[in-house]
């Protein structure tokens, strides 16, 4: 795109290669930008942005129930990110994470409540036998789940946007009727919330963080390696930049689709693992629990600000997991309107979207180079020889 204006010339070109560089320096202006322009909404509530701001960071990175709160929020939103990454390398979107999640969290608990949990808090389980099988049930049912899709798609040519999403409202009334009304996952109290997981079949914590926590984190290494270095990681890379290439290649769209939607719905079946039966105060399936469905799509803004880069992903989940939670926080204490929370969310999101797809792009401006003025008339004394042509 050109545009001259004056004896200046804009050039608005796609980079040939976007730098990482490019990639933080554009999400610390989206960060300030959403700043600045939410401080207008705070300022109008009657409320100090600086204020505001400052109590957000206290709280999310700062206090010691905040801190951990944070970190389980972002391993959530990361593992969700991973559901997204995977399938995207292949050119396929995964937006059914709130299914997936819940298919992994329903089997999980079906094994808790095969082995007795829902009789008591202080039933003696053996965790290190049921532990094991709840992951396991958990990461084959979120696996096939998100397999459906997969398959579909690359069969009979599907729209799996289409299919993620009807299957995201099949399980979220699936769960309903497992944990109300007389579900076999009620709790003992009838309090329209799942029953509570025994205390010796809760994820061991570490440092006062659940295992999970950790394994996110070599995960994002682990997907990283195998994206960039393994020949299944190349085959999937290809059929994403070019499926009629890979079908020369002899690379079969179902498989590969299958593949990455299996493996994206056992990341999204991880993350549900993780807040439902890792993090402190929940350990069963709440009566919110479709607000976590909700919070699974900052995996999707997450993967695409990270550029379907694991590792980036990392900061970019603390950000909304320490956002979410301390603006929550924030709201509550300075009493302020409902809803501002998601308001400073939402400008965020946005902000970071947008700011990183300008970042693809770069700004030349050029001045013109006048020619100089053609010569009129000759000097005396010389002599003009005409071309034959003229």
């Amino acid at each position: 795109m050109r545009a001259v204006i004056g004896s200046y010339t804009i050039r608005i070109e796609r980079r040939a290669d976007l730098r990482w560089w490019h990639t933080v320096v554009a999400s610390v202006l989206a960060i300030l930008v959403s700043l600045f322009l939410v401080g207008f909404a705070f300022l109008r509530a009657g409320a100090d942005p600086l204020e505001v701001y400052r109590e957000i960071i206290a709280y999310a990175f700062v206090s010691s129930f905040g801190l951990p709160q944070t970190i389980n929020r972002a391993t959530f939103v990361l593992l969700a990110a991973f559901a997204l990454i995977v399938p995207l390398r292949a050119g396929l979107w995964n937006i059914g994470m709130p299914g997936q999640l819940y298919a992994a969290t329903l089997a999980a608990f079906g094994v808790a409540y095969a082995f007795g949990a829902k009789a008591s808090v202080n039933a003696q389980l053996n965790g290190a036998i049921v532990i094991p099988l709840m992951v396991i049930a958990g990461l084959i049912a979120s696996g096939l789940y998100g397999a459906i899709a997969g398959f579909l798609r690359g069969r009979l040519q599907v729209n799996e946007i289409v299919t993620t999403m009807m299957l995201n409202w099949a399980m979220l009334w699936i769960v309903a009727h497992m944990i109300r009304e007389g579900g076999p996952f009620m709790g003992r109290t009838a309090e329209g919330e799942g029953f509570t997981l025994p205390t010796a079949i809760r994820i061991p914590q570490i440092l006062g963080l659940p295992l999970t926590v950790y394994a996110a984190v070599l995960l994002a290494l682990v997907l990283t390696w195998f994206l960039a270095k393994t020949t299944l990681g190349y085959r999937i890379r290809t059929f994403g930049e070019s499926p009629r290439a890979a079908e020369y290649a002899g690379i079969d769209a179902t498989r590969i689709s299958t593949l990455v939607f299996t493996l994206g719905g056992m990341f999204a079946g991880l993350a549900g693992f993780h807040y439902f039966t890792g993090v402190p105060g929940v350990y069963k399936i709440p009566k919110n629990y479709g607000e976590f469905a909700d919070f699974s799509f900052y995996g999707l803004i997450t993967g695409l600000i990270a550029r379907n880069n694991p590792i980036a992903a990392i900061p970019v989940a603390i950000l909304f997991g320490g956002v979410s939670g301390g603006a929550r926080f924030m709201q509550g204490k300075l009493r302020l309107a409902f809803g501002i929370d998601y308001a400073l969310l939402g400008v965020l999101m946005i902000m970071m979207v947008a700011f990183q797809a300008l970042a693809q792009y770069s700004v030349r401006i050029e001045r013109a180079v006048t020619a100089p003025a053609r010569q009129v008339g000759l000097e005396r004394g010389e002599s003009r020889v005409e071309s034959p042509r003229h």
